[in-house]
């Protein structure tokens, strides 16, 4: 009798192929390549050998027959995809089948945090910002340069404190607070900068459910490796680049006058 518990991969893009590698190659506990259906349209170059060595099944559309065998539906596809393929999947996906959407994660974390990322903002510039802001007053000029420099380069610096996977949420919300920084800027550059930290960890968290199903224990030092943290630090490299360009065109500036 055919499993009821299959695992249907809605998209084999680079995403959707890191996910089922680790799945299918876990140390322990990996899953049945037999229970892996991967749905796409055509088998991308990053999902080929995973195809080839594991022999998955692919089909172009998930139709009534083999969504039957479906207990879990993984959904990684790109945004401008998804309202093309949601009808066809609602139509044909078992009721109490499992749906996991890396899309749907991401899109739902990141405006959540942007709204209490303004929330706890907006607070501690009216009640806790002016206490600290009469402490730091005592430290000569301190506060009066570092605002300075975060107004002069305000969008680059906001941005460069939410790409880098490293600096606290608590301090990226609280620190701009702080120096003066323009909660419509403090908005936008919330919500543009979390979302690629958001989709890795929502991409990572997306294949939990197989993995835990499967008696599986999963590896989410995923997040840590090269090729996923890699194009965060570039990104915050990029985000701080502006910023850079311009303390060095002052300090040479500087240089020049003095000679």
């Amino acid at each position: 009798m055919a499993s009821r518990n299959k695992v249907a991969l809605v998209g084999a893009g680079r995403m959707g192929s890191a996910m089922a590698a680790g799945w299918l190659g876990a140390e322990r506990n990996a899953l049945p390549p037999e229970d892996l259906i991967l749905v796409c349209p055509r088998v991308s170059d990053s999902a080929r050998p995973l195809v080839d060595r594991y022999n998955l099944k692919v089909v172009e559309t998930l139709d009534a027959k083999t969504a039957a065998e479906v207990g879990r539906v993984v959904v990684a596809v790109k945004p401008q995809v998804f309202p093309k393929i949601a009808p066809a999947l609602s139509e044909v996906v078992r009721e109490d089948a499992l749906i996991i959407s890396v899309l749907a994660g991401t899109g739902l974390t990141v405006v959540a945090a942007t709204l209490g990322a303004t929330a706890i903002f907006l607070a501690a510039r009216s009640s806790l910002g002016a206490g600290l802001e009469r402490r730091l007053q005592g430290r000569g000029g301190f506060l009066a340069r570092l605002r300075a420099g975060v107004a002069e380069n305000e969008v680059s610096v906001l941005l460069t404190l939410r790409l880098i996977p490293a600096v606290p949420f608590f301090i990226a919300n609280l620190a701009p607070a702080f120096l003066g920084v323009r909660t419509r800027t403090y908005i936008w550059t919330t919500f543009v900068g979390i979302i690629p930290g958001t989709a890795v960890y929502s991409w990572t968290g997306a294949g939990l459910g197989a993995v835990f199903d499967a008696g599986g224990e999963p590896d989410l030092g995923l997040i840590f490796r090269i090729e996923v943290l890699g194009p965060l630090l570039a990104l915050a490299a990029l985000a701080a680049l502006p910023a850079v360009l311009r303390a060095v065109r002052g300090r040479r500036a500087s240089l020049e006058g003095e000679a």
